[in-house]
Parts: C-alpha cells; structure tokens; sequence
C-alpha cells in the first residue's frame, strides 16, 4: 500500500467544502468536494473513494494532489489537451 497524501491546504474547513459542493454547478466538482471534505472529517481514504463512486483509491489521491496545488479550482473538470471536437 503507498504512502497516504496529506491535504496541506487549510483555507476550507470540512464544512466549507460542504457548502461548496452543494453550490458547485458541475456535479463532478461537487463529487470531488465531498470525496476531500469527507478526508478533512477525519473518514477513511477508502470510504472517501468508495461514497465519491471511485473503485481505486488511485483516482481520489490523484483529487488530493489537485486540491493542494489549485484549492477549490483544481476540482474543476479539465479540458483534455489535443484537437478540438468537430
């Protein structure tokens, strides 16, 4: 089993991620909000990913390190690089 991420950011409280993630627009930010939220409440890595619907605990570190580098705005979904669709 690897090493376990920490969440360095500290200007959201689990409850402000809360409340963030029901005002989010994009469901799949406010899946990422309550996945981190539910780490900062002191809940285990592997019941975060399995109540944000992740089989690998992969995807929810891979959250983790979005969050500590961009905060709130690295849960966003990203535009894949590449050529645009028709």
């Amino acid at each position: 089993m690897g090493q376990m991420i920490p969440i360095t950011r500290t200007e959201c409280s689990a409850a402000e991620l809360r409340r963030l993630a029901v005002q989010a627009a994009a469901g799949d930010q406010a899946r990422r909000l309550l996945a981190v939220e539910l780490i900062l409440d002191n809940r285990s890595r592997t019941e975060a990913a399995e109540q944000g619907g992740m089989q690998q605990r992969q995807t929810l570190r891979d959250w983790v390190h979005r969050y500590n580098e961009a905060g709130v705005d690295g849960l966003k979904s990203r535009i894949a690089p590449g050529p645009a669709r028709c």
